[in-house]
């Protein structure tokens, strides 16, 4: 699955913690994957994936969304990656919760 290669590379180049869901005991800081989609056109699959990133400040959100973008966007050096192209990117604060947390949504072709 696209998502576990995403997930072992973001694991070994950020700081903080990476995860495919919630957990019960989270920390201040970390990244939560979800993939919200994903087309297969002339043999190439491409996968929508929304990375939120959660801080203790809005700041702190906003910088931790930066550096996962400037991550994400060297990813294409994977054998299994083809392509990287940014959808969207905003604040996403939960307002249920008041978590602060920023939004990044990718289209990641691969094979």
């Amino acid at each position: 699955m696209i998502e576990i290669i995403i997930t072992n590379y973001l694991a070994e180049n950020l700081n903080v913690p990476v995860f495919n869901e919630h957990q019960e005991n989270e920390p201040d800081s970390f990244v939560l994957i979800d993939r919200t989609g994903g087309t297969k056109k002339n043999y190439l699959k491409t996968a929508t994936i929304a990375f939120q990133s959660y801080a203790e400040s809005k700041y702190k959100a906003s910088l931790l969304n930066e550096e996962l973008k400037q991550t994400i966007e060297k990813i294409e050096e994977l054998p299994e990656i083809s392509g990287v192209h940014l959808n969207s990117d905003y604040d996403y604060t939960d307002v249920q919760t008041k978590r602060y947390r920023y939004q990044a949504v990718y289209d990641i072709n691969y094979y």
